[in-house]
Formats: structure tokens, sequence, C-alpha cells
């Protein structure tokens, strides 16, 4: 537990004087009782029983005063909330390697229905949008809460070449930030392809202005991002990372396929499918968030599972002052209640 404003603890030295004063009174109302004609009289009125109650209004009073100190100070603790996540961007790998048969049926095949789970698990009121990405890489459903589009999306999958990990970030950042000033074009094609651009095209937009959060602060918004292989074009993916992070916006990666890769056969073409585990974990670190691997479907439907209850709960610290605050309260009514019930009085 942590405390925002700590200096103010050092209150909590007064209670050991209003102890001592609690002493010295008790200490007074003895001096007192022996002006009575017998004091074994007094004794005989108080029972054991009251000798140890009249404490206890006092003792509970002095701890609903330290809970008070406490509060002031304004604790603050990790606990686990329901998440405020409001849309939710699945960037999916449809790269030529992800028909790899080394997870069962084929990559694309088990991403697909750890796809469909993660949805039908997803909380009702949390939008899902859908990014694919090889060579380059497009929105394929836009967030919605119909989970109907959203599956029927998943079905329309094609496989394309080549990696473009950088212009799948891209896309989703821009889907989440639609005016906030991305060049989807640009980062897709290249600055190349805007200079081949025709002269009556229209003129750029000017960049609103931007300032940066803190990396995983936006608890509104995520993205979760499956690849199975090597960034092959496309903007760099930690470049692309970086301006998610400072967007405050998570990116949860997950990896599949086995670590040694396979070779694949598409249109033509041979070579080894390799998983990048490095860059994966690099853009999850950097936008503080979680990498996941997966090397077979079990696990990458495990994986989805995980990342749904990471969505529905999180874990975040939170300030607990009013949970102080009411305890003391509680407390210093319990105390006075008692008083009031074995005494007749208020403490």
């Amino acid at each position: 537990m942590n405390f925002l404003w700590p200096e103010l603890l050092w209150l909590l030295a007064a209670l050991p004087l209003l102890v001592a004063a609690y002493v010295l009174l008790l200490r007074r109302k003895k001096k007192l009782a022996i002006r009575y004609a017998s004091l074994a009289i007094v004794k005989d009125a108080l029972s054991a029983g009251s000798r140890w109650r009249r404490h206890v209004p006092p003792l509970l009073f002095l701890a609903a005063l330290a809970l008070l100190v406490a509060a002031t100070a304004r604790p603050t603790a990790v606990v686990t909330l329901p998440s405020q996540q409001q849309t939710i961007i699945l960037a999916m790998d449809v790269s030529g390697s992800m028909r790899a048969k080394d997870v069962e049926p084929n990559r694309l095949v088990a991403s697909q229905n750890a796809a469909r789970a993660f949805i039908a698990g997803a909380p009702r009121h949390t939008r899902i949008g859908i990014v694919t990405f090889a060579g380059t890489a497009s929105l394929v459903q836009a967030p919605t809460l119909n989970r109907e589009d959203l599956l029927a999306a998943i079905d329309r999958f094609q496989l394309q070449r080549a990696t473009a990990t950088g212009s799948g970030i891209i896309v989703s950042l821009a889907t989440l930030f639609p005016d906030g000033g991305f060049d989807v074009t640009e980062a897709i094609y290249g600055r190349e392809f805007q200079r081949g651009a025709p002269l009556d095209a229209e003129p750029k937009k000017e960049k609103p202005e931007f300032k940066p959060v803190p990396p995983g602060s936006n608890d509104s918004m995520a993205i979760i991002l499956l690849s199975d292989g090597q960034r092959t074009t496309g903007p760099d993916p930690i470049e692309a990372a970086q301006r998610a992070a400072e967007r405050g916006v998570r990116i949860y990666t997950v990896g599949i396929g086995t670590v040694e890769g396979e070779v694949v056969g598409f249109e033509g073409w041979s070579f080894r499918a390799r998983l990048d585990e490095e860059t994966l974990k690099a853009v999850a670190s950097i936008t503080r968030a979680e990498y996941f691997y997966a090397g077979n479907a079990a696990e990458l439907s495990k994986v989805f599972q995980t990342l749904n209850s990471k969505i529905v709960l999180q874990k975040k610290e939170t300030e607990v002052t009013a949970l102080f605050a009411a305890a003391a309260a509680v407390i210093a009514l319990a105390a006075g209640a008692l008083s009031m019930l074995w005494f007749n009085r208020i403490l």
C-alpha cells in the first residue's frame, strides 16, 4: 500500500498523546474515588465486566482516529476492478505463412477459432473491430457491438503475400483515433506512393496538436495483435508501437507457431516461416502490455481466454481513501453506541 500524501502520516504521532491523556484521566478518577466513605462499595459496584468494558469505547474511538489520519494521507492499493475497455481491435496476421500446419489444422484456422471464442466471451458492451495485415493492412470490420458481423468478417479472411506488422498497428491506431492525424496510405505504401499522387489530389490535412500520455494509461481501448512471422515490408513495428504508447494504448501480442518454424509453399514460393518473438515482446513491452506464445491450437485458445479475463478484470492502483474514511465512521459509531448502551453516555 502507498500514500499520495505520506507526510500527513506524522499526525499519527499525536495518538500516543491521547492515550497518555486517557491514562491520566483514569488515575484522577481513582484519586477522586478515595473520597467515598467506603472504597469497598466502589469496588463492589464495578464488576469485572465493567472494568474491561469501560475501556472498549475509547479504544475503538482511538482506532477510528488512526484510520481517519491514514485517510487524510490518501492511501492507494492495487485492486482488481472491472475493466473500462470500450473498444478492442483484433489485428490478425493473414500472410501466406499462416497456412503452416505446425498448429493444427493450420495457423489461420486455429487463429480464426480462437478469435471467435474471444468475441463470444467478451463483455457485451465492448466494441470490437478487426484489422488484417499481410503485405498491406486493412480494416475488415469497423468496431461494432454486432457479434454476427464480426464472425462474418473472420470467415472472410484471405491469405496474401508478405508481412507488414507495422502497417497492422498503424491501421488499428487510425481506427481507434480517426481524427488522430494518421496517414494510413503513407504508412502502408510508403512515401514514394505519395510522391506519385496526381496533382489534383486533395491536400493533406494538418495534423491535430497531440500531447503524449503515459504508456498504458488509456483504459478505454486496446489492441490484440496476432502474428506468426517476421516483418518483411511496411513500417517498423517498433516505431508504430511507440506511437501507440504515446496514446496510452496497450498492444497485447500473440505469437503463433513453433519457434523453429516450418517450410511453407505459397503461390509457387517456398520459404521458412519463423516466429519473431523478439519484436512481438518489444511491442508489448513498449506499450506496457504482455506477450503470449501459442505453440498449438490448445495454447492459443487458452491465450485468448486469458486476454478476455484481463479485459474484463484489470489490476490497477486505486485510491482507497473512501474505504478508510468509511471504516473510521463505522468504528466511531460503534464506539458511541456501546458507550450509550453500557454507560448511558457518549464516551
